[in-house]
């Protein structure tokens, strides 16, 4: 019986068709900068034309790293990878560090449970940390900050030797709706907040209220409702503003989840959005194009964020520059049905 053989590729077979050194092949594989574009992309085309796989073990040994990435995920809602921002967020750290050569050990938790990141860290040999979704209070994260452990935070403002932050510039996006609220005709305007003690919903909180102070709009602690950020969150939220002595025309909404649930509450009272609310969120999940009316938004590059944390832990790992500053994202209004102009008419028929 005829049987076929396939002979794999050895790193010197990369090198005798590249013409070149097994050591520049050595390179190309780990990523050095010393090599040159054109030298690295010869030897790059030769590895997928030869389907050249190094092994992983050797590899690790030669260069005493794993090429694995620790990605912690703290999910207070238990919703997993289906979680609406995260998941964006993941995709583009995937796209990142897959493309070079890296993998992934995903750390999954709830908030409250006893977890020591860099211990995690060093039982599985991971070469750095991504942290999402973590609360300020929580203090293992000062063990983490102080050890060598390369380390980036996704929505959490940490510094250390070897850590910093990547963030959506929150302060500007809610002052930026409240802006747009205000450009609308609004003057009386409610918030749903998410929990205290993130970062999202500190600085989302502070934008709205230096916005509603700059422009000498009426506050009413009765409006602004702590919650977290969830769809049943803001309905349960929103449900308790609508039994304030007197009604906002305007309500922001920290996340769109919140937003969504919010809506759901005020049509169950019998009101409409926009006609008797305006309603704007944050993040722009996918699904907020597709509610009915469909939700004006403060949208936040949640792909970029990923891709930018993944960059940003491949250089502290190399060692490429000696301080690493965090990076702060811009944000966008995204205009749909959910906001429309305020009319004393509209406000008289409530």
């Amino acid at each position: 019986m005829h049987r076929e053989v396939f002979l794999l590729a050895t790193i010197k077979d990369i090198a005798r068709i590249a013409g070149v050194s097994v050591t520049t092949v050595s390179k190309v594989i780990n990523n050095y900068p010393d090599i040159s574009e054109k030298t690295r992309e010869r030897v790059q085309k030769v590895i997928e034309e030869e389907n050249y796989r190094p092994n992983a073990i050797a590899r690790s040994l030669s260069t005493n790293r794993s090429y694995t990435i620790g990605l912690f995920f703290t999910d207070h809602l238990n919703s997993g990878l289906r979680h609406p921002v995260f998941r964006d967020i993941i995709y583009g750290i995937e796209r990142i560090l897959f493309k070079n050569g890296f993998d992934i050990v995903l750390f999954a938790h709830k908030w409250g449970d006893r977890f020591s990141y860099s211990d995690k860290c060093k039982n599985r040999n991971v070469d750095g940390a991504i942290l999402m979704g973590m609360p300020k209070t929580d203090s293992n994260l000062d063990k983490l900050i102080n050890s060598k452990i390369p380390s980036v935070f996704v929505d959490l403002d940490m510094v250390g030797h070897n850590a910093t932050y990547v963030i959506s510039d929150n302060i500007e996006g809610a002052k930026m709706a409240v802006d747009y609220l205000y450009r609308l005709g609004h003057r009386k305007i409610g918030m749903v907040m998410g929990q205290w003690i993130t970062k999202p919903a500190q600085d989302r909180l502070i934008g709205f209220m230096q916005q509603i102070t700059e422009l000498g709009l009426e506050r009413n602690d009765e409006w602004i409702i702590e919650t977290d950020f969830s769809e049943q969150g803001g309905y349960d939220a929103m449900k308790i503003m609508l039994k304030s002595k007197q009604l906002p025309t305007a309500v922001f909404c920290q996340s769109d989840e919140m937003a969504i649930g919010a809506m759901r509450a005020i049509e169950e009272a019998g009101y409409r959005v926009p006609a008797d609310f305006s309603l704007i969120g944050f993040d722009d999940i996918e699904i907020s194009r597709y509610v009915k009316p469909s939700l004006t938004t403060i949208r936040q590059d949640k792909l970029l964020m990923g891709e930018k944390a993944a960059r940003i832990l491949l250089d502290i790992i190399g060692e490429k520059n000696s301080s690493y500053y965090p990076i702060v994202l811009p944000t966008q209004l995204i205009e749909r049905e959910s906001c429309q102009q305020y009319t004393e008419k509209g406000a008289e028929m409530r």
